[in-house]
């Protein structure tokens, strides 16, 4: 097929333009408005027992919870007649908004010592909304700001999972706008840097620009039929702006070789197509089959980058391997025109002989000595690993955002002069209690961590009766179904938070009865649980599909075995440096000191094991393809590698800073999730295409030998077969 492919696209490269034009305006077209159809959350495991109870809170108490929370702060105390008056009309203009079941304030609830600071400063509003996530990061988005244009000589700030969603959901949009904004330029220059050509330079971003656009449309049309995160979009434009650099680097340079052999631009684009195309083609499966890993995840957040990235990738490579040539076909000679940094350069130095080039002498280099470098770089990578031995599992909570965020700051106030228990008591429902439901809650509040738990009938301290009553709006009884609020000063999103889950789920019920726990500290716990359970799965794709296509790409075992091997070690190292820097805090300066928690999102590891892995393998594949080629013609291990490092090193360690600066612009966001993924996946790029490609390859393939290429019998004739063969 790729043979006689660039003939085709040669022959009909008008026609092939031409549908590209029309593809692409259709594509801009069909992506309209995809920001306001994508959606907030994603986070939590939907099958989870914390997602049950959040739906049996809502559906059967719908006026507990604080889904929002509004602290009001006046001139005076907040039992002044001002505030008094301030804080009972806010809350009944805040109980009226549309999409807010229940408001319950200080003012409204009897004065409850839960709901006023301990100076006497500040008093809450605690709002229950309806809907999911989504539903209630937007009513959020509509409430606060209204409640905020009636406030008279009252304060208001917000907090709460809808607020700290709404806000999040804002900057990521600010974000995305801003990174892309300095990435584009940046990303200019470097590429008239590394093409010599403003023509040159400019062919990658009109791929990328198909590819994104392209993605817009299809994320626009699932979001009519699933849930697809607002986070995708981010991931859309960092994977299709870096992708098409890669692809559309690997083609030019091969275009370029062969014109600088002679041939014409018909006869250029045979072998550039056939070779160059069909690499990237592989490359771009490999990519694609490892996000394919991220829909056995249950979170439609982890489900969304697989979405929009497999169509990106996708896009990227036929854009590069279909629409490129074509515009090779009409350009031809004149794809080196415009040098901006011509005088820079200076004059044009003769064609070098590949074994006078610098990447063909590095190579030679390593492999005089592969035990000493190899054995250097894998000792340097164990180390950056260690870290991760120390990881510690959460979700992402206000400290995701800036120190000077409105919904950052607020949180803290509630953690700093609040009593616990103010927010985020555990809720357990419970189902069929009975008359043993006292009993249960004598038993959950003698749990080490718990402060108090309030039922309909009374509160429990340390496994006995207590007079005071519990946190307003706590006991709640409706029908078969009570409400428990179980008090602790342990933080929710901590270690210690999802021990207490633990514990209280240990308890014992009453006989008969069935029970849920809810709030945070439980969602934390079940959505780690989730993707513990689910990563095996995952990864049992990507190393599958990953060992597969190599096999067949290269007809050897040891080949795959090899890239599997050193791509876990270049991605342990990048983990252990997140751990290091995000979780620790240790040089977080470097990414512009962002809020560290003590522990790690849970989703961004295995996102960026999928989506690192892969690009690892885009790498690999470009070296491997041209070892091969030269392995072929010659059969010298040793000179092949070499060989194959000087026509590669170049436009891998190119693509690699292009891609990596790509992603690392989003060191510049705000929300800390983000900050973690981009520069987590730059880390794993830089170190993949310069220690593991341009050490430890050679270093490993010249100890290798003639294994390398090795099979044994039956999978050699399967590969003749189905595999992919050189003349």
């Amino acid at each position: 097929m790729f043979d006689r492919l660039g003939a085709v696209l040669h022959r009909r490269r008008t026609v092939v333009l031409w549908v590209s034009a029309v593809a692409l305006v259709l594509a801009g077209i069909g992506g309209l408005g995809v920001e306001h159809r994508l959606v907030h959350g994603g986070f939590s495991d939907p099958g989870a027992q914390s997602t049950h109870a959040q739906r049996l809170v809502t559906e059967h108490f719908p006026s507990s919870g604080d889904d929002l929370v509004l602290l009001l702060r006046g001139d005076g105390p907040v039992d002044s007649p001002a505030m008094v008056s301030a804080g009972t009309e806010l809350t009944r203009r805040a109980a009226g908004t549309p999409g807010v079941r229940a408001a319950t304030s200080y003012w409204t609830a009897g004065r409850s010592p839960a709901l006023r600071s301990r100076d006497g400063s500040l008093g809450l509003v605690a709002l229950s909304l309806s809907g999911d996530e989504d539903d209630r990061a937007r009513t959020a988005e509509r409430l606060v700001p209204d409640v905020r244009r009636h406030a008279r000589g009252v304060t208001v700030m917000a907090a709460g999972p809808a607020q700290v969603q709404s806000e999040v959901g804002k900057r990521t949009g600010d974000d995305l706008l801003l990174a892309e904004a300095i990435a584009l330029p940046v990303t200019l220059v470097l590429l008239l840097l590394v093409f010599g050509s403003a023509v040159a330079a400019a062919l990658p971003l009109v791929i990328a620009l198909l590819s994104i656009l392209t993605t817009r449309a299809v994320l626009n049309a699932l979001a009519g039929t699933v849930s697809v995160s607002v986070y995708s979009m981010n991931s859309t434009t960092a994977l299709g702006l870096g992708l098409a650099i890669d692809y559309s680097l690997f083609i030019l340079a091969r275009f370029r070789e062969e014109l600088r052999t002679g041939a014409t631009v018909r006869e250029a684009l045979g072998p550039t197509v056939r070779r160059a195309g069909r690499t990237v083609a592989f490359s771009a499966l490999t990519v694609a089959l490892s996000l394919v890993a991220l829909l056995v995840f249950p979170q439609f957040f982890l489900r969304s980058f697989a979405y929009g990235g497999i169509v990106v990738v996708l896009s990227a490579a036929a854009g590069a391997t279909l629409v490129l040539p074509a515009l090779l076909a009409v350009l031809g000679h004149r794809v080196d025109r415009y040098d901006v940094f011509a005088r820079l350069r200076g004059p044009a130095r003769p064609a070098a002989s590949p074994e006078s080039g610098r990447w063909y002498r590095f190579a030679t280099a390593v492999m005089r000595r592969p035990v000493l470098c190899g054995g250097g770089v894998i000792i340097l990578l164990l180390l950056l690993a260690s870290p991760f031995t120390r990881v510690s599992s959460g979700l992402f909570d206000d400290r995701s955002l800036p120190a000077d965020s409105q919904v950052h700051r607020a949180t803290q106030l509630l953690r700093d002069r609040f009593d616990a228990g103010a927010l985020g008591a555990v809720p357990v429902v419970v189902r069929g209690a009975g008359d043993g439901l006292d009993a249960y809650a004598r038993a959950l509040s003698a749990v080490p961590g718990v402060r108090q738990v309030t039922t309909a009938t009374g509160s429990y301290a340390a496994g006995r009766r207590v007079r005071e009553p519990g946190p307003a709006g706590a006991a709640l009884a409706k029908g078969d179904y009570a409400l428990l609020s179980v008090v602790s000063p342990v933080e929710q999103d901590s270690a210690a938070g999802t021990r207490l889950v633990r514990r209280l789920r240990e308890t014992a019920p009453p006989d008969s009865a069935r029970v849920w726990v809810g709030g945070r500290a439980a969602e934390v716990e079940d959505s780690t649980s989730a993707i513990a359970r689910a990563t095996p799965a995952a990864v049992g794709i990507v190393v599958g599909s990953s060992l597969v296509l190599l096999f067949l790409f290269t007809g050897s075992v040891l080949m795959p075995v090899k890239a599997l091997v050193l791509n876990t070690l270049s991605l342990s190292a990048t983990f252990g440096a997140m751990v290091f820097v995000f979780q620790e805090g240790h040089l977080s300066f470097l990414v512009g000191s962002p809020q560290h928690t003590g522990t790690l999102d849970a989703t961004i590891p295995i996102l960026t094991f999928c989506v690192a892995f892969g690009l690892s393998m885009d790498y690999e594949v470009f070296l491997l393809s041209r070892i091969r080629e030269r392995h072929l013609r010659t059969g010298d291990n040793t000179e092949s590698v070499a060989f194959g490092l000087q026509h590669t090193g170049r436009i891998i360690t190119a693509a690699a800073v292009l891609v990596a600066v790509v992603l690392f612009v989003f060191a510049i966001s705000g929300v800390t999730l983000l900050k973690l993924l981009g520069v987590g996946l730059a880390l794993a790029v830089v170190l993949d295409a310069t220690l593991v490609r341009a050490v430890l390859v050679p270093s490993f393939m010249r100890l290798a030998g003639r294994a390398n290429w090795w099979a044994p019998g039956p999978l050699r004739r399967l590969h003749d077969r189905v595999g992919l063969r050189e003349e």
